[in-house]
């Protein structure tokens, strides 16, 4: 998917939700559990229930690998499951890879042509030749780690260089050299608040996938004052706060409830913003 169409469907579904499928066999109902493949019945009931509301899926490969060969399995199932019945949505693996040479080929090979994502998020913290082989796929996006929401952020990358240059934003300007706006994004965390404003001054047309809102306690209307631009450049990511709504029967209705919540007031920020 490029630029422009995703940009459109943020505009024509008034939403900038990313939807993230951390399905945890362990906290899924328990009716499911009789299913053949609960993981991917799981997912299916809440991609259906939050599709109109949302313009991208961010399943956490982590959730899938420690399940083994059944794990990955239900990762494919999903990511064919979202191509096939919903076209237009944004697919991204969260993966988190960062190894160097023929290694990140390989990893590039099986989430861009195996697994056909239309993203992958990527550790920059090698260099160059950790992230430049994602960059060779035509109509694929790389997710560089920037500025993240962990307390752990803090230990590294807002550390100082000499001229009190914090490290996100070296490696922020560094990674512009290999990417542009039309196949590399960043992770920044939404309870950074005001430092969006920095983040902004640095990579002004990129696009920004921001987890953290909801369960983690980021707020989406601060997120958008200080992080949207002038095509939204937003991806704001919500997953328990979704999925894991309701442990009842009524999950996947209920998680739709909530997506369409959050899609509601996106509408209200891109009107504010003269976006839509």
């Amino acid at each position: 998917m490029n630029r422009q169409e995703l940009i459109n469907n943020i505009k024509n579904k008034k939403s900038f939700l990313c939807v993230g499928l951390d399905t945890d066999i362990k906290k899924i109902p328990q009716h499911l559990l009789a299913a053949d493949e609960p993981v991917f019945e799981f997912n299916k009931a809440i991609i259906d229930a939050t599709a109109p509301f949302t313009v991208a899926y961010k399943p956490n490969v982590a959730f899938y690998e420690c399940s083994g060969v059944s794990g990955w399995v239900a990762l494919e199932k999903t990511v064919n499951y979202i191509k096939s019945n919903y076209p237009d949505i944004f697919i991204i693996a969260d993966a988190k890879r960062g190894d160097i040479g023929n290694t990140s080929k390989m990893y590039a090979r099986c989430f861009f042509e195996g697994l056909d994502v239309d993203a992958l998020t990527v550790a920059p913290y090698m260099g160059e030749d950790s992230v430049t082989p994602f960059l060779d796929y035509q109509g694929k996006w790389v997710i560089l780690l920037g500025l993240t929401s962990n307390k752990g952020s803090h230990d590294f990358q807002l550390t100082k260089d000499s001229d009190g240059t914090p490290l996100f934003e070296t490696v922020m300007r560094k990674a512009l050299e290999w990417g542009n706006n039309d196949n590399l994004m960043f992770v920044v965390g939404a309870t950074q608040g005001r430092m969006f404003e920095e983040v902004r001054r640095i990579v002004p047309g990129s696009f920004l996938l921001v987890p953290g809102v909801g369960a983690q306690g980021g707020s989406l209307a601060e997120v958008a004052e200080y992080g949207m631009n002038d095509d939204c450049g937003l991806l704001v990511n919500s997953s328990r706060g979704i999925i894991y709504a309701s442990q009842g029967d009524d999950f996947a209705m209920v998680a739709g409830r909530k997506a369409e919540e959050l899609q509601k007031e996106m509408e209200m920020l891109l009107r504010n913003k003269k976006i839509i």
